[in-house]
């Protein structure tokens, strides 16, 4: 996975290469890009379109939709919870995780942020092929290569990124979804076969279950493709939002139980930058976004709608909302379990990390005696 991670950053750091001279007006001169760009697209047509509407329904896919067409750069952004995945499986969380949250912010930062507003100052929101058009044509990073009149590259583009993004979303979703089944069945919520682990630390029978629902891709090829896909969508689309709320709700209950039961923060290896108010800032966020989409969801962009057409957007939108609440419903119905107090949470079963205040005191005591360009180099990317 590693190896398709770095192939994918080599790609979009040339793409932003090419997109920072074309923005400039160093295009060919055969292409779109020959002459100084700039804002001129954020002028004409505009930089939002169809309003607060629109962003409002930006704002919902921006955080928790998979991509059906393109470069899928937002799965990249969706997928950082999988290092939190990841540390459960780690030796030592106190050495790697700082350096892979942190080196996952500036991934995000430069794939994601800085890719995709070099794509807003290149296309207006109106163009044909970002609406209309199949397949990596959709792209927008094939569309800036193409308007540029960069020959070769576009195709080639389009050839990789599937082969890329294909890749890396199989292996993260496998390498997620096991790990949440077995940890369901480790908590009774799912069948006891799931919660088996090799001798090599591997969910076997969960990867095996997760793997079978991936030939569903292949319901593409048929005429009803588009279709099954948008209710696949409707079922997961607000996934991510649901999984950042209970991130950041459970980061909260962690540090009010750490804090009952008598335990100080200087124990802590790894503390997340925002603290508490950082994640009660999340819980907003996630709250508003779900709002907004609900907002779109009963008020779609464009023409308004009535009867089964407006039943049809609303829950091609807002699905996932009503099947997370059933699932909580028939949860608590089975399990009669409610949150538990502060003080009765169990903090200890798979605790790797049983450091005093007296260690981490001197741990970073040693660590504030090296110089200061090391300091700053562990700020910013390592631990």
């Amino acid at each position: 996975m590693a190896v398709w991670l770095v192939w994918l950053l080599l790609v979009v750091l040339m793409f932003i290469f090419v997109g920072i001279i074309c923005c400039a007006g160093g295009g060919p001169s055969s292409g779109e890009y020959g002459a100084y760009v700039g804002g001129k697209y954020w002028n004409d047509p505009g930089a939002f379109a169809n309003g607060f509407k629109g962003v409002c329904a930006l704002l919902s896919r921006f955080v928790c939709q998979f991509a059906y067409e393109g470069f899928h750069t937002d799965v990249i952004a969706a997928g950082t919870e999988l290092v939190g995945l990841a540390a459960s499986e780690t030796p030592n969380p106190r050495a790697v995780m700082p350096g892979a949250v942190k080196g996952t912010f500036w991934r995000i930062t430069i794939i994601f942020v800085v890719s995709l507003t070099i794509i807003g100052l290149l296309l207006p929101y109106d163009e044909p092929r970002l609406i209309g058009g199949s397949g990596s044509s959709a792209s927008p990073f094939v569309i800036v290569l193409s308007h540029a009149n960069i020959s070769g590259l576009d195709g080639r583009l389009g050839e990789r990124h599937h082969l890329y993004i294909g890749s890396i979303i199989g292996l993260s979703c496998v390498y997620a979804g096991s790990r949440t089944l077995t940890a369901l069945a480790e908590t009774g919520f799912a069948p006891k076969v799931f919660a088996y682990v090799d001798k090599s630390s591997r969910p076997l029978f969960s990867v095996v279950a997760i793997l079978i629902f991936g030939p569903i891709a292949y319901v593409n090829c048929s005429d009803d493709g588009d279709t099954v896909f948008k209710w696949l969508l409707a079922l997961s689309g607000l996934s991510t939002i649901f999984t950042w709320m209970a991130i950041c709700l459970c980061h909260i209950r962690f540090r009010a139980a750490w804090k009952a039961q008598g335990h100080s923060l200087e124990e802590l290896p790894f503390k997340a930058l925002g603290g508490v108010w950082g994640s009660w800032f999340g819980v907003i966020m996630n709250g508003l976004v779900l709002i907004a989409q609900f907002y779109v969801a009963v008020f779609p962009v464009g023409e308004s709608v009535s009867g089964r057409d407006a039943a049809d957007s609303f829950f091609s939108a807002y699905l996932a909302a009503p099947i997370m609440i059933m699932f909580y419903i028939i949860g608590y119905v089975w399990k009669r379990q409610l949150p538990k107090r502060a003080n009765a949470i169990d903090l200890d079963s798979g605790r790797k990390s049983w450091l005093t205040v007296e260690d981490m005191r001197t741990y970073r005591a040693e660590r504030k005696k090296a110089p200061w360009h090391i300091r700053i180099y562990r700020i910013l990317f390592s631990n």
